[in-house]
């Protein structure tokens, strides 16, 4: 199978540089100084077991070509970029008649649970992906991929679920196998959504870290997953537990320095770092805050993290560099004091 990344960022572009490496005709799509570095000098990524560089036939979105009838299309833009990426490839022409939407596998291979059902309005074979997959994109053209032995663990599935047998669909166990012949681990699950869900839970922490790097309270980061767990459960929605993650990936996905180096931070604060204007924190934090609305929990921690994190990418305040006292004013009483060392959450 072909395939095409949508956003050739840190995710998509360890998926992307593996798939190649492992012989597949793979396309990325990027934008602005990332992908003019990508089309001049390829595609670098550095990793424990060492760097390669390819070059890759690079767009910012889909042309006149049709494409072939045995492509995928990979999404990769973080959540904020789903509704603009889905608009802009939807209709693309497939070669033999009929438009991307209509025919072709879109996996959702992103943070968040908001994107297989916006995906779904605008095509008709949507497969989520759980990522667990540590990797960093601050420079243009470079990527850093943490992952190891494994680049990273990635369960797939179908969506929606219900009456239908994702263990039985021919597509997403052929890009299973392309996935896992290029080094990742890549169950295929009936419960993809409930592997989606757990992972919401684990990236709630990714705005505080944003905020305050790896100063970030552990108070507020245990305050974050609370509220996350009291809604889903309020909502009825099932999710993984943190024992039963850290069971499946086991020493499989190792986070391991490349160049002596850790890894920077969460992907909600790289996108602080590069001062790119948004964030996922909407679509993380603020999927907490809008289950809890509809069903009746407060999501102090969450709302307060959620406007933050807006408030930094609009007035690009660095990674790490907000004011603590002033997040601190806003939250119950019981967390005024924040203080506290809380790390990086691997899984990104």
């Amino acid at each position: 199978m072909r395939y095409v990344i949508i956003g050739a960022g840190a995710v998509g572009g360890t998926i992307g540089v593996r798939l190649a490496q492992a012989g597949h005709d793979v396309t990325l799509v990027a934008r602005g100084p990332h992908l003019a570095a990508i089309r001049e000098r390829g595609l670098t990524l550095h990793a424990p077991a060492g760097d390669v560089t390819v070059r890759l036939p690079a767009l910012d979105g889909p042309d006149e070509r049709p494409l072939p009838a045995d492509t995928v299309l990979m999404l990769t833009v973080k959540s904020q970029d789903t509704e603009a990426a889905l608009r802009s490839w939807a209709d693309a022409p497939v070669a033999g008649g009929g438009t991307a939407g209509e025919r072709l596998p879109l996996c959702t291979a992103q943070n968040g649970v908001g994107n297989e059902r916006a995906a779904l309005r605008w095509f008709a074979r949507v497969y989520p992906v759980c990522v667990w997959l540590p990797a960093t994109h601050l420079e243009p053209g470079v990527v850093v991929a943490n992952g190891h032995p494994h680049p990273g663990m990635l369960h797939l599935g179908r969506y929606p679920a219900g009456g239908t047998d994702t263990t039985a669909d021919d597509s997403i166990r052929e890009i299973a196998a392309d996935l896992a012949g290029a080094g990742f681990v890549a169950p295929v699950r009936d419960d993809v959504m409930r592997w989606k869900y757990g992972k919401l839970l684990r990236n709630l922490g990714n705005g505080v870290d944003a905020l305050f790097g790896r100063t970030a309270p552990e108070q507020l980061q245990t305050r974050v997953t609370e509220e996350g767990e009291a809604v889903l459960a309020a909502a009825g929605i099932s999710h993984t537990t943190r024992a039963e993650e850290q069971a499946e990936r086991g020493d499989r996905v190792r986070h391991v320095p490349v160049a002596g180096r850790e890894r920077s931070g969460s992907s909600t604060w790289q996108s602080l770092a590069r001062g790119v204007g948004s964030t996922e924190a909407d679509h993380l934090n603020g999927e907490i805050v809008l289950l809890g609305r509809l069903h009746g929990v407060p999501t102090p921690a969450n709302t307060a993290v959620q406007i933050a994190v807006r408030r930094a990418a609009r007035e690009r305040i660095p990674a790490g560099g907000y004011p603590l006292a002033e997040l601190a004013r806003t939250l119950p009483a019981e967390l005024g004091g924040l203080t506290g060392d809380a790390g990086v959450n691997p899984a990104g």
